[in-house]
């Protein structure tokens, strides 16, 4: 099987980009087992862009059934009705994208230093 690019987009009202921003960041704790727990995941990074009111999520995957199961993971689907309340949107469809190549940097977190 090929592995499988997931990358998504929660958009976010400019004025309200800081407090989802935080919201997001406090959410690790909660995601972060579960996600670690789905067959198939390589890594799952979670960024913030100020610039564009954007929280992205990129994560590398085995193959698309396994970046598929993140459709179904039940505590990010319940997290993310506060964010929607707030004004955030997911952009659909969320793309999962063929592997044409990677690169592996240093073996840093991506996770900032709290």
């Amino acid at each position: 099987m090929q592995p499988v690019v997931r990358v998504s987009f929660l958009r976010c009202p400019p004025e309200r980009f800081a407090e989802l921003r935080q919201m997001a960041d406090e959410a690790y704790p909660a995601l972060r087992p579960g996600i670690e727990a789905i067959a198939g995941l390589l890594a799952f990074c979670c960024g913030a862009d100020e610039a564009t009111s954007s929280l992205p999520n990129v994560s590398p995957w085995t193959s698309l059934e396994a970046a598929k199961q993140l459709d179904t993971f039940q505590p990010m689907l319940e997290l993310g009705e506060p964010f929607t309340t707030k004004g955030a949107t997911l952009e659909r469809p969320i793309m999962n994208c063929a592997a044409l190549w990677h690169l592996e940097g240093p073996a840093e977190p991506c996770r900032a230093a709290s």
